[in-house]
């Protein structure tokens, strides 16, 4: 089967699936305690029943709740994720894109440190089982993925920040003097900035994932075909990074796809811990704020991102194993 033709079968398959997604979140969001007034309404006491019904109209609350998602979703069919019920009024995509990139960034870095620490460390582990370094790296990553992701977070902060003094602990750059600096001295304050940050949403996925390296190349380098390649004189190195590896890195292509949503949902953790304004942070503020539009607008982000991480997993498996494609594979 033509690699175009399994993408294309997969990106139908999405479609459903992204609309079964959206449907799910707006009801169950709208089951949560509360409404957008509540805040207008109930600390005004001059606040009527008549002032909140039209309150209530003036957002749309007064619809059924299958008509107000099909007119929101109408509206995403046209690219429109309608209006911040915010006092500011702003279309909701306005506020998401202001914030993307910096969560982006953030969790490419987080992506880049997961990979380039968990994926060595998951191979010596598996190449040294049972010894000294294989046992100490396992407690270690043990501790790191079963800690909170908070507490870390606050234990880092309290070290470098404010016993140190090391490292910032909010905020993208420096309020002070930021723009009397040049460009690489921007660069370097926003690399100090995002230090913290990047380790923290990293260390869980750092952990996991070289722990299902490990247990991959284990698998791996058992199989008949590792005896054979060292049966026949090949140095432990080639047979290690060229044969092994690359069939061990296939169970690791679905993991790191999944990976992804979770990074974006991590996001609201740290976002909210050392004040990066991105979309974690606005989603807080939106669930506490009952502002369903930017809510909504934040969920389809995610959903996508999903859906595009099952999807890029799909490809990588039909890159690295051509069986995934005929079929063979399943």
């Amino acid at each position: 089967m033509p690699l175009l033709v399994f993408l294309g079968k997969r990106l139908i398959v999405m479609i459903p699936t992204f609309l079964g997604i959206t449907l799910i979140s707006f009801f169950v969001m709208h089951l949560a305690p509360g409404e957008p007034m509540a805040i207008q309404a109930d600390f005004n006491p001059k606040m009527t029943p008549e002032m909140r019904e039209r309150l209530r109209a003036q957002y749309g609350l007064d619809r059924p709740l299958p008509v107000q998602y099909v007119h929101w979703l109408k509206g995403l069919l046209t690219l429109d994720l309608g209006t911040s019920f915010s006092a500011d009024r702003r279309p909701v995509w306005d506020k998401i894109r202001e914030r993307l990139p910096v969560t982006l960034l953030v969790n490419f870095l987080s992506i880049a440190l997961i990979l380039a620490v968990s994926i060595p460390l998951g191979v010596a582990s598996a190449v040294r089982a049972g010894g000294l370094f294989d046992r100490v790296s396992t407690v270690l990553v043990f501790v790191f993925y079963a800690a909170p992701a908070f507490w870390v977070a606050l234990l880092l902060m309290l070290l470098f920040g404010v016993h140190l003094g090391l490292l910032p602990i909010s905020g993208l750059h420096s309020i002070m003097g930021y723009d009397r600096m040049t460009t690489l001295e921007k660069v370097l304050d926003w690399g100090r900035h995002l230090i913290l940050p990047v380790l923290v949403s990293a260390l869980g996925g750092l952990a996991g994932l070289s722990r299902y390296m490990r247990s991959s190349m284990l698998e791996v380098l058992r199989q008949d075909f590792i005896t054979t390649a060292r049966a026949k004189g090949l140095p432990e190195r080639m047979v290690v990074y060229r044969h092994a590896l690359r069939n061990a890195l296939l169970p690791l292509i679905t993991i790191l796809g999944l990976s992804l949503p979770g990074l974006i949902g991590g996001s609201v953790i740290f976002e909210s811990l050392f004040a990066i304004p991105g979309i974690g942070q606005l989603m807080w503020t939106s669930v506490m704020a009952r502002d369903y539009p930017v809510l909504m607008g934040n969920l389809v982000i995610v959903a996508i991102l999903t859906l595009l991480g099952n999807l890029l997993a799909d490809v990588g498996y039909a890159l690295a194993d051509p069986r995934i494609r005929t079929g063979g594979g399943r």
